[in-house]
């Protein structure tokens, strides 16, 4: 990955410099936390987590160190590490190897781009989610299905019906008669 250009039966390849060019197929046991990371999931979005792997896939690599022992440091990706960790079914899939991109930097530069990793991702916008809630809700997505795909439970998803303010998206609902 030099950004030299290279051709092959009339394609031109252009190799850049990002360290996401060069993923490595690396397995998991060859793969340590490091042990700086601030960062904390709470179990509903680890959760979510585990069902975008499984329905998803790996769909962004692991940023790692290669140390001098050959092993791999996590910078970015605890949680896609974990969830391989914890359970089967994404180890069996995937042969137990984690998809990494590697990057070469001290120590001191690896915690910030930690923190820089994390901080990017940001936080959901309520009135996004709302967004999303009702137009699932009104092209037929049950209840079921928006809380089991988006990650909620059943409270979250009455609050953010109820911020809508919108009174199709209780339409169709059993509520019990006790007000009357």
């Amino acid at each position: 990955m030099n950004g030299e250009r290279k051709s092959v039966k009339g394609f031109t390849a252009w190799f850049a410099e990002s360290a996401v060019y060069g993923v490595r197929a690396v397995p998991i046991e060859l793969i340590d936390a490091n042990t700086y990371n601030p960062n904390h999931v709470a179990p509903p979005e680890m959760k979510l987590l585990y069902q975008s792997i499984k329905s998803d896939t790996y769909t962004m690599p692991i940023v790692c160190y290669q140390k001098e022992d050959g092993r791999y440091e996590i910078v970015d990706g605890y949680h896609r590490y974990t969830t391989m960790l914890n359970h089967k079914d994404i180890y069996e899939r995937e042969h137990g190897v984690l998809p990494v991109s590697v990057i070469e930097k001290p120590i001191e530069d690896r915690m910030a781009s930690t923190i820089r990793h994390n901080r990017a991702r940001g936080s959901h916008d309520v009135n996004l989610m709302v967004n999303i809630v009702k137009e699932l809700t009104e092209s037929g997505m049950s209840d079921a299905w928006i809380m089991k795909n988006i990650g909620m439970d059943a409270d979250e998803l009455l609050r953010l019906k109820q911020i809508s303010g919108l009174a199709s998206l209780f339409q169709d609902k059993d509520y019990s008669r006790a007000w009357e």
